[in-house]
């Protein structure tokens, strides 16, 4: 999983026409803790099928105002830039697969 330093590698990142799965998360959230070993999973799995980001929103505020976040955990699933899938809370790793691979 990879961290994002700035907006314009964020907006190529999300652009490429590979699946984008961006998980918007806080230090503090008991449940966004719950989604780092479940998206572990979920690249291993996959593997360069997909690519996994973390934005904390804390550090990212632009960014978590940007997508409207108003809780986390927030998922969200890009692909050429465009907006396919969005969820909140804890969301299970065969689920994310499914979704993923209607997707790649």
């Amino acid at each position: 999983m990879d961290s994002v330093n700035s907006s314009s590698s964020f907006q190529e990142i999300i652009s490429s026409g590979k699946p984008v799965l961006v998980d918007f998360f806080a230090t503090w959230c008991g449940p966004c803790k719950m989604m780092g070993p479940i998206l572990s999973q979920v690249k291993q799995q996959l593997g360069d099928r997909v690519h996994i980001l973390k934005i904390d929103v804390d550090r990212n505020p632009q960014a978590a105002a940007t997508f409207g976040i108003q809780g986390v955990p927030t998922l969200i699933l890009f692909q050429g830039g465009n907006i396919k899938w969005r969820q909140s809370g804890v969301v299970q790793a065969n689920q994310l697969i499914g979704i993923l691979n209607d997707c790649a």
